[in-house]
């Protein structure tokens, strides 16, 4: 790509067609492809140079060479022909004259969309950086969904561009270091490709915090002469112990990358001497049986560490990776971490979806159904997703948070980030059922919804007609699925409850001016509408009932003629308000999303109210008597409790008591007995022997609060109970 392979276009004539590079190239593609094949390669290539003719790249070498070198990275996965073809291709639209027409008409439809798909979107002019990195990842996306081979040469890409970092300037590298490490990286892992991940995480790492990488290189290096002999041992014996058995497996030495060490302290908060499994081994045999007999005899050969037995082979991970891990206590009591698969899980755990490459071929690939289950999840998010860059974010969220595995009471088996909640099980299951989940059980045992689950457990959603998702759901839920959703849920609602209070808001204002909504006339509203550039009088209410347009600037745009509405306002106008015109505008306290309590004051049902509008947040509730409400002489809304109030509110009481045992204990006794929530208590010393407590509380109304009041009063050693006022 133009901006991170780093094109210098000159007037220089490139090097002839004769390319060591290519002939190296088909050299390895002849191993494995075609005649037709290599043929492709050959023409793909013809096109390429014309069309790069000129341009050099910044380091000074011949721009066609980074193409060739992106299409070598592919040969080296083995993938197909037409992959590589656009490998070859892949930036001629972006950087050259030639258009996604002419690579359509040489090479067809099928390579055509590989190279648009990889491509950027040059002709769109974005507010920001980050917006078109949202918009062109966003394109690419949704191309691999339709092809995955467009992911593979994208990264193979970004692999050659990483690889010549250094000729850039100290800003660029950093940025596309940063992008490579949240972005690419994660995604290269999501598709089990293993080498090509590690190299990048040790380019961008080593970009990014060179000091870093140097202190753990040099700590690794000054590590390993003190573990060489330590693996050596173990890795005899369990070579012996394998002979003796008549299994066959080979033994490799593993060691841990910077990058992974780095990830490791910081997430543990520990020192470099702390991390124990910098060094491995890894034992590769021919059957699955074999893993499992190999398991067994290097347990009972080396005590193994409780809990850190991992079998990805029975329970794969989300990526397809499958082998058996686990821990062994060796020579000294010092731990070893030993990796178990066969060759098939080894190849996969380097090449990852490349290694099982089996295009239009009517084989199976696991690896390619894993990808495709995330891509699926990928289009779900876009669904659900209003922009590129919330896209962006959500998917780097999604993009490999460690694993749990809950099972449903069926036995079904349901893969989680690490930390998911009750409501993130119960929205992978289907979106109605988070939406009307409130509690669960737990291996039988009931929980909040917001409890967080842990591997083995079996989960059973509880749900009910009337339940919805609430908005303290998104501080603990972790899955894209369940955010989004409940985003979704909550902005419709808001949006429904601002255009009910909204357009009780503008009619009690036109009240003010003698008249109703119903006598306005169309084109007033028109206008109305035209002034504030909205769609229709919906969305006008909305924009009063969030707060956004001052109702009485409003009403007094659209009072001066009287005349009768059109039916379908008249019908939306009727279904809220009714046929009762009330002098204030009622709150049931089921407004949730657009009415706010205000904290300084914290009415409750039975005081005298009044409303505010506060841009954004719709209406905030104070009492009469706030000392803010006093000091604002705008924005004022008449407001008054509805008859049929329910619910629970917070309110305040200072307590004043003596300093004695046992009193604070009383007081929330007293207060418990009432049926009240305690959500906060604070303390204050006023003066020996004399103490005062300000509880935070629920309450239903006046009359509860003042038999808690009442309650309160009659606790000995208790002097004085009052309500707070703001």
């Amino acid at each position: 790509m133009a901006e991170t392979s780093n094109l210098k276009k000159t007037n220089l004539s490139q090097q002839s067609s004769s390319n060591p590079a290519l002939d190296n190239l088909l050299k390895k593609a002849k191993l494995y492809l075609n005649k037709n094949q290599i043929d492709l390669l050959k023409k793909a290539y013809d096109f390429s140079y014309k069309s790069h003719k000129g341009q050099l790249r910044e380091s000074g070498e011949p721009y066609i060479n980074h193409p060739l070198s992106v299409a070598s990275i592919l040969v080296e996965m083995k993938m197909d022909g037409v992959s590589i073809a656009a490998a070859i291709l892949h930036d001629v639209v972006e950087d050259t004259s030639a258009g996604m027409g002419d690579i359509e008409e040489k090479f067809g439809p099928e390579i055509a969309k590989l190279v648009d798909g990889v491509s950027k979107i040059d002709n769109i002019k974005f507010l920001s950086r980050d917006e078109a990195q949202a918009e062109n990842f966003s394109k690419m996306m949704l191309a691999m969904s339709d092809d995955l081979r467009v992911i593979l040469v994208k990264l193979a890409d970004r692999l050659h561009n990483m690889r010549t970092l250094d000729c850039l300037s100290k800003d660029k590298k950093t940025r596309v270091a940063k992008e490579t490490l949240e972005i690419y990286v994660p995604i290269a892992l999501r598709l089990g490709m293993n080498k090509l991940r590690l190299e990048l995480e040790e380019i961008s790492f080593r970009t990014l915090f060179p000091l870093r990488n140097k202190i753990i290189v040099q700590a690794v290096e000054n590590h390993k002469g003190n573990k060489s002999k330590f693996l050596e041992e173990i890795k005899n014996k369990i070579d012996e112990r394998l002979k003796d058995l008549n299994i066959k497996a080979e033994i490799y030495t593993r060691q841990k990358n910077p990058y992974s060490i780095y990830k490791k302290m910081k997430k543990k908060k520990i020192s470099f001497n702390a991390v124990f499994d910098i060094y491995g081994l890894r034992l590769v045999t021919k059957k699955i049986d074999d893993c499992y007999r190999i398991f067994g005899a290097t347990h009972n050969l080396f005590k193994p560490v409780p809990g850190k037995f991992k079998d990805y082979i029975a329970i794969p991970k989300s990526n397809g990776y499958q082998a058996l891990h686990t821990v062994l206590f060796g020579p000294n009591a010092i731990p070893i971490e030993v990796q178990i698969r066969t060759k098939e899980m080894d190849q996969f755990a380097e090449s990852g979806i490349a290694s099982h490459w089996q295009y239009k071929t009517g084989g199976h690939s696991s690896a390619q159904a894993y990808a495709r289950d995330w891509l699926q999840k990928i289009i779900e998010m876009k669904q659900n997703t209003s922009n590129s860059v919330d896209l962006l974010e959500n998917i780097k969220i999604d993009l490999f948070p460690d694993e749990i595995y809950v099972f449903t009471p069926k036995g079904d088996i349901k893969e989680l980030p690490y930390r998911s909640s009750v409501v993130d099980f119960a929205y992978s299951i289907h979106s109605a059922i988070g939406e009307k989940c409130v509690s669960a059980k737990v291996n039988d045992v009931n929980v909040p919804v917001s409890t967080t689950l842990s591997s083995g457990q079996t989960v059973e959603i509880i749900t009910t007609p009337i339940g919805k998702p609430d908005p303290s759901w998104l501080e603990f839920v972790v899955t894209v699925k369940a955010r989004s959703n409940i985003k979704n849920y909550l902005k419709k609602m808001q949006s429904e409850q601002a255009a009910d209070l909204g357009l009780k808001i503008l009619d009690k204002a036109l009240n003010d001016y003698g008249t109703s909504y119903t006598d306005i006339p169309y084109h007033s509203i028109n206008r109305l509408l035209a002034e504030y550039n909205l769609k229709d009088a919906n969305d006008l209410f909305i924009e009063i009932g969030l707060g956004n347009i001052v109702p009485h600037l409003a009403a007094q745009n659209i009072s001066m003629k009287k005349s009768i509405v059109r039916q379908k306002y008249h019908d939306l106008v009727s279904r809220v308000l009714g046929s009762k015109k009330n002098e204030n505008i009622s709150i049931k306290g089921t407004e949730g999303l657009v009415l706010n309590y205000a904290k300084c004051c914290r009415p409750i049902p039975g005081d005298e109210i009044i409303g505010q509008t506060s841009s954004g947040n719709g209406f905030v509730v104070h009492r009469s008597v706030c000392h803010n409400i006093k000091k604002s002489r705008s924005n004022k809304i008449f407001i008054e409790w509805a008859d049929d109030i329910f619910g629970e509110y917070q309110t305040q009481i200072r307590v004043y008591s003596e300093k004695q045992r046992g009193v604070l204990a009383n007081v929330a006794g007293v207060i418990s007995r009432q049926s009240c929530n305690i959500e906060n208590v604070k303390f204050d010393e006023v003066q020996n022997p004399y103490a005062s407590f300000v509880f935070t509380i629920d309450v239903r109304n006046r009359k509860h609060l003042a038999n808690v009041i009442k309650d309160l009063k009659k606790l000995k050693n208790i002097n004085k109970v009052m309500r707070t006022v703001g």
